[in-house]
C-alpha cells in the first residue's frame, strides 16, 4: 500500500514566543519496510512546553538538535500496522518518540524511547498522561525526589496541569495536609480544590506572598514546582525547616530570551532546605513501578485523569502555542487518528 505521511516540521527557529510562521506542514511517502523495521500509525500526540526548546535547536533528553525542515520532536502513542521486526508485532500498541507525524518507520532504537503498552483495559491516551511520561514525572518527582510524608504541608504550582493534577491527587491519597495549589483563574482554582487541594491561589488575581502567608503560616514542607520564575522566587520565602523543593518544570521561563533564577536562593540555607533538580529520564528504572501503581489507582477510581484534548493533526501548532496562553487544565494532547479512542 502506498501511504503518504503528514508531518509538521520546523520552518524557522523561534527566538522568543512561538508563531505560526515557525511551523511548516508537508507530505512525504512512507518508505517500504526493510528487515528489522516496523511501521507505527500515530493515534495521539503529546504537547509539552519543552517542544519550544526543541524548535529552537535545543535538546532536553539527548535528542539531535532540530534543523530547518526536520520533523518536530514529540512523544506519541500508536499501533504497529506493519512489521519486519520480531519484537514489535502487528497490532501492538506503544508509546515513544513518534514525532509530529501520522506514521513513523522505526527500528526500535534506544533514542526512540519506545515502550510497548501492557494490556490494562484503559484508553490508549492514558499512555500520554497518567501511564506515560507525564505520570512518570509526577510519580517519580513526587515520591523519589520529594520524599513526601503524611501530615506534611505541600505546595504545588501548575496544580491542574498534567503533572500537577496527578501530584495533588497522590498527595491526598498519601495523607498530606494542607495541600495548597497554585493555578490561573477561578475555574482552575476550583478544579484544584475538587482534585484534593485544601485551598488554591489564583496567580492571576491574588497576591501570592500574602496568600501563602495566610494558608501556610508555618511554611511548606514540600514544594513541587512546575512553573519557575517569580512564583518560585516568592515561594522560597515560605520554607518550613528542612523543606524540599522539587524542580520539575519552568513553563514561565521557556519563552524568555534570558531565563532568571531565584534571587533569594540563600533562604534555603537559613531553613536547612533542599533544592532538588528532577529529570524524568534519570528515573527509567522506576517507570514500571510508577505505571503499575497509577494503573491500580485508575482502575479503583482513586485517580482522575485530566486531559485537554484537541482533535485533528492540523491542530498541532495551535495546541503548542496555546500552552503559553492557558489551557483547560490537565495533560494537553492531540488525537490524530479518526474514530473512537482505542482501549488497550
Amino acid at each position: 500500500m502506498n501511504r503518504m505521511n503528514d508531518q509538521w516540521t520546523v520552518a524557522e527557529h523561534p527566538e522568543t514566543a512561538l508563531e505560526p510562521r515557525h511551523f511548516a506542514r508537508r507530505q512525504a511517502p512512507v518508505p517500504a519496510l526493510e528487515d528489522g523495521e516496523f511501521l507505527i500509525e500515530s493515534h495521539a500526540l503529546n504537547i509539552a512546553p519543552v517542544m519550544r526548546m526543541y524548535m529552537m535547536g535545543g535538546s532536553a533528553a539527548g535528542e539531535a538538535p532540530l534543523a530547518i525542515g526536520d520533523v518536530i520532536h514529540g512523544r506519541g502513542v500508536g499501533q504497529v500496522i506493519e512489521s519486519r521486526h520480531p519484537a514489535y508485532p502487528v497490532g501492538a500498541y506503544l508509546q515513544g518518540q513518534l514525532g509530529w507525524q501520522r506514521y513513523k518507520v522505526s527500528r526500535g532504537t534506544t533514542a526512540e524511547k519506545l515502550r510497548l503498552l501492557k494490556p490494562n483495559g484503559l484508553p490508549i491516551t492514558y499512555a500520554l498522561s497518567a501511564l506515560g511520561m507525564t505520570g512518570y514525572s509526577a510519580w517519580c518527582g513526587f515520591f523519589s525526589r520529594g520524599e513526601p510524608r503524611a501530615g506534611e504541608a505541600l505546595l504545588v504550582s501548575g496544580a491542574v496541569g498534567g503533572v500537577g493534577s496527578l501530584v495533588v491527587q497522590m498527595a491526598r491519597l498519601l495523607g498530606m495536609a494542607p495541600i495548597i495549589g497554585i493555578a490561573g483563574g477561578a475555574q482552575k482554582c476550583a478544579l484544584a480544590v475538587e482534585l484534593g487541594c485544601d485551598a488554591a491561589i489564583d496567580y492571576k488575581q491574588d497576591n501570592i506572598g500574602e496568600r501563602l502567608h495566610a494558608l501556610l503560616p508555618n511554611g511548606f514542607d514540600l514544594y513541587f514546582d512546575n512553573v519557575g520564575g517569580e512564583i518560585l522566587n516568592t515561594s522560597l520565602e515560605h520554607l518550613a525547616p528542612r523543606a524540599r523543593v522539587v524542580l520539575c518544570g519552568a513553563i514561565s521561563e521557556y519563552q524568555k530570551a534570558e531565563r532568571q533564577g531565584p534571587s533569594n536562593y540563600f533562604l534555603l540555607s537559613n531553613a536547612n532546605a533542599d533544592f532538588r533538580g528532577f529529570f524524568v529520564y534519570n528515573h527509567v528504572d522506576e517507570f514500571d513501578q510508577a505505571e503499575t501503581e497509577m494503573a491500580q489507582w485508575l482502575r479503583a477510581g482513586k485517580l482522575q485523569v485530566l486531559t485537554d484534548t484537541l482533535e485533528g493533526f492540523d491542530q498541532m501548532p495551535a495546541a503548542l502555542m496555546g500552552m503559553y496562553t492557558g489551557t483547560g487544565g490537565g495533560k494537553r494532547l492531540v488525537t490524530v487518528k479518526e474514530g473512537p479512542v482505542a482501549v488497550y
